[in-house]
């Protein structure tokens, strides 16, 4: 592979990876295009895309475990659904056609993002005390289901969930929707195993991105709530239009 294709595809990361840091995303849907030009085995591509998926959400996650922006009884509840839910999408994959499922999936990334953009007097996301636990839960199967049968880990459909169904604050969300994002990733690595790894694009995916997601979620903190929630909401909108232009081209 050509050292500056290679050179290229870290840079891509590095930029998605500190984007996704910054707004508690993976955002593998927008790296995946990337990966899949460089390698002659869609599969092979995939499967190192879930990689480093899974590392960048680690890089990630540890900056907001150290801010205490984590809720651990919800990652108890929603890692073990989004796991299971993983491992049965990634089972009924081969039954499924991808592009409709990723067209279905950039259809949900752009509503969330209008939602979280459109305005409403008197009425905005507000944590709440008690968490709704089942919303959660249900949400974490759904959404593990449609990461698996896809490839893709979509903690940008988990993070607008925890936010606007669950009632998580945005920074916890954020730390909490990276931390679920490493267990699904991980179940998602296994899966691609037997179908094999582009280890060359895994290497260089993750030299770019661990640095690019720990400076992303540095700067978690130091955005208004406002601020956070357009910049979650635009994000949205970009992964949203990319996951269905994957699925129509």
């Amino acid at each position: 592979m050509h050292a500056l294709l290679l050179a290229a595809i870290g840079l891509w990361c590095f930029l998605v990876a500190l984007a996704g840091g910054l707004a508690g995303l993976v955002l593998g849907n927008i790296r995946l295009p990337a990966l899949l030009f460089a390698s002659s085995n869609p599969a092979a591509a995939g499967g190192a895309n879930i990689a480093v998926s899974g590392l960048a959400a680690a890089a990630a996650a540890l900056t907001h475990v150290r801010a205490r922006r984590v809720d651990w009884r919800l990652v108890a509840w929603m890692a073990p659904p989004s796991v299971a839910g993983a491992l049965a999408g990634g089972y009924a994959a081969g039954h499924i056609p991808a592009d409709a499922l990723r067209i279905v999936i950039g259809t949900a990334l752009l509503a969330f993002g209008v939602d979280l953009l459109r305005p409403r007097p008197g009425e905005a996301p507000t944590p709440r005390d008690t968490k709704d636990v089942r919303a959660a839960v249900a949400a974490s199967a759904l959404i593990g289901v449609l990461g698996g049968l896809v490839g893709l880990i979509l903690g940008s459909l988990r993070l607008p969930a925890l936010i606007r169904w669950v009632g998580e604050e945005p920074a916890r969300a954020i730390g909490t929707n990276l931390v679920v994002g490493v267990a699904v990733g991980a179940a998602g690595l296994v899966g691609h195993l037997p179908g094999g790894i582009d280890w060359t694009l895994l290497w260089v995916g993750a030299a770019g991105s661990i640095p690019g997601a720990l400076l992303g979620s540095r700067l978690t903190g130091r955005l208004s709530v406002p601020a956070l929630l357009r910049t979650v909401a635009a994000i949205l909108l970009v992964a949203g239009t990319a996951a269905i232009l994957q699925g129509v081209l």
